[in-house]
C-alpha cells in the first residue's frame, strides 16, 4: 500500500508540475489527510507512515526544482503550514510558535516539520500551486485567481485528489489587452 501511495504521489505532483509552469523558488501548497489516503474519515486514523511516504516523496520532487513546499496543518492548529525558515524570512512570512502533533496539525505536517531543514511554522502563504489529498481545503493558502487543474490521478490511497495553480487577475474589461 506505501508503494503505491508513493506512486500515485510522484505521479501526481510530477504532472501538476507539467501543467503549472512552477518555477525554481515559488511556493506549493500540500494540504493532506492521512487518515482519508487510508481509508478513514479525517481526523479520525492519522496514519504516520502514510505522512513520511507523502511529505518524503514530494520534498524530493519540488528540491529538485527549486521549488519550496508548505504543509498545511488541520483545523486544530487553524491549518497553520510548515515551511522552511530560509523562504518564511524571504517572504517577510511571521512566524508563529505551535510544533505540530499526529492530533494537532496532523501526519503531514509532523513529517514535514521532521523532514524539513530548518522548519518553522506560520499562518498564511500564498502558494502558486498545491495538491489537496482528501479535501483538506487549501484554496485559502493559494494565490488568487486559483484554477483547478485536471490530472489524470484522481485519488491517492483512496483518498480524492484536487490540483490547484493560480494565474494573474485579468482587470481592465472588454478593451484590457492580456497578452
Amino acid at each position: 500500500m506505501l508503494e503505491e501511495i508513493k506512486e500515485q504521489t510522484k505521479n501526481a505532483v510530477t504532472e501538476l508540475l507539467e501543467k503549472s509552469s512552477l518555477k525554481k523558488g515559488d511556493i506549493f501548497v500540500l494540504g493532506a489527510s492521512s487518515s482519508e489516503i487510508v481509508g478513514g474519515v479525517i481526523g479520525k486514523n492519522s496514519n504516520e507512515e502514510v505522512g513520511k511516504v507523502v511529505v518524503k516523496e514530494i520534498l524530493n520532487i519540488l528540491n529538485e526544482n527549486g521549488i519550496y513546499l508548505a504543509v498545511q496543518g488541520c483545523e486544530h492548529i487553524n491549518r497553520a503550514l510548515v515551511i522552511e525558515r530560509e523562504i518564511a524570512y524571504k517572504k517577510n512570512f511571521e512566524i508563529v510558535s505551535v510544533i505540530p502533533s499526529l492530533h494537532a496539525g496532523g501526519a503531514m505536517s509532523m513529517a514535514a516539520f521532521s523532514m524539513m531543514k530548518d522548519p518553522v511554522m506560520i499562518e498564511h502563504v500564498s502558494a502558486d500551486a498545491g495538491l489537496d489529498i482528501g479535501d483538506t481545503s487549501i484554496g485559502m493558502h493559494i494565490k488568487f485567481v486559483q484554477v483547478p487543474v485536471r490530472l489524470k490521478i484522481k485519488e491517492i490511497g483512496k483518498a480524492h485528489l484536487t490540483a490547484l495553480k493560480s494565474r494573474p487577475k485579468l482587470i481592465g474589461g472588454q478593451r484590457a489587452i492580456y497578452k
